[in-house]
């Protein structure tokens, strides 16, 4: 039976296996820093859907430099071992009366980043309804926890209502706007909405 290119390692993954990251999507939030430097030294950050752990820990090691926090929640626990000092996890669900209290109380913050996706079913109108509510929980968290001039990056699947999500951004940020990472997969329909600069009225 044939081997598909996506049961491959390719040089993302070989990388990220070097580099000590659980997941090869750490390099999809390198380039979206690289091209909208979203996040600098010193800021406080919330990672929504951060496990693995990978885009925590590049925030951690990269752009934060030690010197701020970050705030990671997930169903699942964090596989990084150990968990660096600037990072407080919790495990539960980042939309729920509990957890949503604790963010509140770590907050507000610089910036919110999400790599979250549902559980996929292979049925592409659910799975892509389902990611779109994801992105719609993730912009009102950023409405009520980010900052003024605050940045947000959240994933969203391709024909998930993301012209809908960023028409909503564009009523919150000064700029808002649709970007794939080349570490993206060929073959896949996943695509990142950037919000920058949340404005006052936000």
């Amino acid at each position: 039976m044939a081997t598909s290119r996506r049961d491959k390692a390719d040089s993302y993954t070989q990388r990220a296996h070097r580099e000590g990251y659980p997941a090869r999507s750490v390099y999809k939030l390198e380039e979206i820093n690289q091209t909208h430097h979203l996040i600098k030294p010193g800021d406080s950050v919330l990672d929504v859907g951060a496990a693995p752990g990978s885009w925590t820990l590049f925030t951690h090691r990269e752009l934060i430099k030690g010197k701020g926090k970050i705030i990671a929640v997930d169903l699942n626990p964090l596989r990084l071992d150990p968990v660096p000092p600037t990072v407080t996890a919790f495990v539960g669900d980042a939309f729920s009366k509990e957890i949503r209290a604790k963010l509140v109380e770590n907050g507000p913050y610089d910036c919110i980043i999400s790599d979250a996706a549902p559980m996929t079913t292979g049925n592409r109108t659910v799975d892509t309804t389902r990611s779109e509510w994801l992105a719609e929980q993730v912009v009102f968290l950023a409405t009520e926890q980010l900052k003024e001039h605050g940045n947000l990056v959240i994933k969203i699947f391709q024909g998930g209502g993301q012209e809908s999500v960023l028409k909503t951004m564009r009523t919150i940020f000064t700029k808002a706007k649709a970007f794939k990472p080349k570490a993206c997969r060929d073959d896949s329909f996943e695509i990142y909405l950037i919000g920058l600069d949340k404005k006052a009225q936000a």
